[in-house]
């Protein structure tokens, strides 16, 4: 992250090289000399500070590892008061704050920062919502046309940003996270929907970004991020960060400790088919957890189950459960060999899936055979994928090669995966219902949401840090965005139930877009005011949040007394000021 202001380039003789690459000039300092014992020579370990400008040589626009290097260098800390937009976007704002104070975030954050700490983390939240991105540098344009969460609406640059993010340790992560699932119902029994997904990270500086197994392999290193989701209350319980080498069955049981160490005991854990293993099961026995887990209907080990029973449950009636369209049974058997205990196997069938799956199916064995059948009499090999559908019949020549004559369907193959199509099962350890076992995991939604709403509406997809301290706090806020995210999602799904039709503007990036443009506007007497009346599609969706019309003036009211204390004079040291080291 490069930030939007210029610092004089450092003067270390023989520590500052240039390196020019293209139309840009990047500085680049020697933090260190490896002695190389096979060559008999010392290899310089650099790092880029900066951009040179292009205006003046002398200066450079700086970057992370500027500030690492160089912390006794003066930056600037935060924008003049004055220098904000006559025009703020406060209805976002309005409903974000609400959620928190609700949830009571400042309160349990007030324990590691003061105020000003406090309200720049809920900030840097808040901006990652209503904006859909992480990249510290642009936090300053948020922060120029929004009000904000501290006292005195300062406007923190990106430098400072950044040197804060620096600030957050481990500790404060912890001990957020106990205080979090210390205030929820550990009384009641619930079900924890468990998840995983991979981030990008390019930089080299983050320890746990590792080459791993990547969902969407870009060629760069990765780390692991997972969530554990309360589908009951649909909440975000805490998060894991483990390196990107780690894949998410070896992951599990750490994760069943942890819930464990947060004070849950009567739970259930709702898990996809990855994290599915044998001494995954046992240990959740051992644990006394249950827990429901999804398996693919062509899986050998409940493929004859499936079999079994075909034909047994798709058309009656009895079977039926209506809100999935889908046709349920529930048998007891073992779920290994030497399983000690029966489970339940839920299996299920979909007309619709059927008819997909199948299409899938015939679509891609004609493809394999009309590609198969244009390299008749071509020397060459197959993957596995065409072994698997087809017998290949060849002609080895004298030299040894192959000649590829042609194939033959293996029709017994194919139409045992026919037989499978659209079917599932899911697998759980306490008796129940076909239809409650379904709801249960169809629950999984709202997590699976939450992932695609952190990488495509937070803007994590990739982390734009380049040190471990600044990645585990970014993360650490995107938690904390996530849960504000979540209850924005929840509470606007919950209205729309209420609604005989279904608007376009109840979800979550619709809704944050129609509430931004509740604006004030600073007149002559440099006061903020509402620019205009509620709107009916605006009052709708903050009805959703126990907001109405007043309560939008009401806090309108409050937000110009703050803003036009935030425009007086700096106060000196003895009047309250505020010292930048505070922040930290």
């Amino acid at each position: 992250m490069y930030y939007d202001f210029l610092v004089k380039i450092p003067e270390n003789t023989g520590k500052i090289t240039v390196n020019r690459r293209g139309e840009t000039t990047y500085i680049e300092y020697t933090y260190a000399r490896h002695y190389n014992a096979e060559k008999k020579y010392n290899v310089p370990q650099r790092t880029t500070i900066g951009k040179q400008s292009r205006v003046d040589p002398a200066m450079m626009q700086p970057n992370q590892n500027f500030i690492k290097f160089f912390p006794e260098v003066a930056l600037p800390d935060e924008r003049n008061h004055s220098d904000r937009s006559s025009c703020l976007c406060v209805g976002a704002f309005l409903v974000i704050r609400k959620i928190m104070e609700e949830y009571k975030l400042p309160e349990i954050l007030s324990d590691y920062w003061d105020n000003r700490g406090v309200g720049l983390f809920l900030d840097l939240a808040a901006y990652s919502i209503i904006c859909e991105n992480n990249a510290g540098q642009y936090y300053p344009d948020y922060a120029y046309n929004h009000p904000l969460l501290t006292e005195d609406m300062t406007i923190y640059s990106d430098s400072t940003v950044s040197r804060f993010l620096s600030s957050i340790t481990s500790d404060d992560k912890v001990g957020f996270l106990n205080q979090w699932n210390a205030s929820r119902n550990h009384r009641e029994q619930i079900y924890i929907s468990y998840d995983s997904t991979n981030k990008n990270c390019q930089a080299g500086d983050i320890e746990m970004a590792e080459f791993g197994h990547p969902k969407d392999d870009q060629g760069v290193p990765i780390f692991n991020y997972s969530i554990a989701y309360n589908v009951n209350n649909k909440e975000p319980l805490f998060y894991e960060t483990y390196p990107g080498s780690i894949v998410d069955v070896s992951q599990l049981q750490f994760m069943l400790e942890k819930a464990k160490g947060y004070g849950y005991r009567k739970i259930g854990f709702i898990l996809d088919r990855g994290y599915f293993s044998k001494k995954n099961i046992q240990y959740m026995d051992s644990c006394q957890y249950d827990f429901v887990i999804m398996v693919k209907g062509m899986a050998s080990f409940v493929e004859k189950i499936i079999l079994k029973h075909k034909g047994s449950f798709e058309k009656k009636r009895s079977c039926v459960i209506p809100e999935y369209q889908a046709y349920g049974k529930t048998i007891q058997e073992k779920l290994y060999a030497d399983d000690e205990m029966d489970r339940y196997f839920h299996l299920y069938h979909k007309v619709k899936k059927e008819s997909a799956e199948r299409g899938c199916l015939e679509d891609k064995i004609q493809k394999m055979a009309e590609f198969l059948k244009k390299q008749e009499g071509k020397s060459l090999t197959f993957g596995d994928a065409y072994h698997e559908y087809f017998e290949i019949f060849t002609h080895e020549k004298n030299d040894g090669t192959k000649k590829f004559l042609y194939a033959k369907e293996k029709s017994e193959v194919i139409e045992k995966e026919i037989d499978l199509c659209g079917y599932f099962v899911i697998v759980t350890s306490k008796k129940m219902k076909a239809a409650e076992a379904l709801s249960l995991y169809k629950s999984r939604d709202a997590s699976e949401k939450l992932f695609r709403g952190d990488k495509s509406y937070l803007g994590n997809k990739s982390l734009r840090v380049a040190g471990n301290e600044s990645a585990a706090a970014k993360i650490f806020i995107e938690f904390v965005a996530l849960i504000v995210r979540c209850k924005i999602y929840t509470q606007l799904k919950a209205m729309m139930k209420e609604m005989a039709k279904k608007p376009n503007y109840m979800t979550v990036p619709a809704a944050l877009k129609e509430l931004e443009k509740i604006e004030m506007v600073r007149q002559m007497d440099n006061v903020y005011r509402l620019d205009h009346a509620i709107t009916a599609t605006q009052k709708t969706i903050l009805k959703a949040f126990g907001i109405d019309e007043n309560y939008i003036k009401t806090s309108a009211t409050r937000l110009s007394e703050l803003l036009k204390v935030a425009a007086m004079p700096e106060r000196d040291e003895e009047d309250g000021a505020y010292e930048e080291d505070n922040l930290y």
